[in-house]
């Protein structure tokens, strides 16, 4: 079976590198090739042999898969873009973190030119567990494609077979997790301002003992230093599918603010040099805290 991945970011050079190991064909696109940003891409899968396509149908054109990671606002779009060079009844799995309604907006285009649409939920982060990243699948041809997923070395499991469960549940969990990052980089921040963190960080200890806060909260640091831009494209569609749950996102859309807060001052050079080492590694979280301090003490 011949694949596509639309999108070359992190997890779609993760999927490529693991389906090129077993001697799967990939084709990619990604609207960065075309740019200097794009080097690294065009590197990368000259070294792998994944073959870069110009445009998203064309990446598309004679793959039995398609799959679609790409940033959580440019669903839909992505669907719209691959459309006219899909394949009668070739698979696109969606793994973007849309809200429901995106999904089933996304399922109508591709299911309109012969396609067979499947959400797709990831439910951690990728890189430690890479193509074995737990999955939900959703939608009417989920249980058709689970065993073809596992056969390529997925992790999937149907969580149902009407469109929007899977992604619902993405969701949900996002508005927590999402939300903790961002609020344990304003609690931490503003308790290191005052002199107060040893006594937060115990008081958070003996309030949830099973987790680590020093260590929990410099691994938040750096992922939302690094990812700031994607999670909070992600926690909009967060807010958009509480939205259309019937709620006001007033949790969700403030994370969103704080994760994009914080990936402006990561692309202003604040925390080192993006692409760098040492970039959002920190071990301890008070080294990022204080760099944040300084900056709005400066400004």
């Amino acid at each position: 079976m011949r694949i596509a991945l639309i999108g070359y970011g992190e997890v779609g050079r993760i999927l490529a590198e693991d389906l090129r190991a077993r001697g799967d064909a990939v084709a990619a696109f990604d609207i960065q090739l075309s740019t200097a940003a794009g080097a690294p891409l065009r590197e990368h899968a000259a070294r792998l042999g994944v073959t870069l396509a110009q445009g998203h149908a064309e990446a598309v054109r004679g793959a039995g898969l398609v799959i679609s990671a790409v940033t959580a606002s440019q669903a839909v779009a992505v669907a719209r873009a691959c459309a006219p060079g899909f394949e009668p009844q070739s698979w696109f799995l969606d793994l973007n973190s849309a809200s429901p309604g995106a999904k089933i907006e996304a399922a109508g285009l591709i299911e309109a030119a012969g396609g067979r649409y499947v959400e797709g939920a990831v439910m951690t982060s990728v890189p430690p567990y890479r193509i074995r990243v737990p999955l939900l699948l959703g939608g009417p041809h989920a249980p058709a494609l689970e065993p073809v997923l596992a056969g390529l070395g997925f992790a999937p499991r149907v969580a149902s077979t009407k469109l929007g469960v899977a992604s619902a549940t993405k969701m949900c969990r996002s508005v927590m997790i999402k939300g903790l990052e961002a609020m344990v980089i304003e609690s931490f921040t503003t308790a290191r301002r005052y002199g107060v963190e040893d006594a937060v960080v115990a008081s958070l200890v003996e309030t949830f003992p099973g987790i680590d806060w020093e260590r929990q909260a410099a691994y938040f640091f750096q992922r939302v230093i690094e990812h700031g831009r994607r999670r909070s494209e992600e926690v909009r569609e967060v807010a958009q599918t509480v939205r259309e749950a019937g709620l006001e996102p007033w949790s969700a859309a403030g994370t969103a603010e704080r994760q994009a807060w914080v990936a402006d001052l990561g692309d202003g050079g604040l925390f080192g040099r993006r692409g760098e080492p040492g970039f959002a590694r920190s071990a301890d979280w008070r080294t990022e805290a204080d760099r944040i301090l300084k900056y709005l003490g400066e400004h």
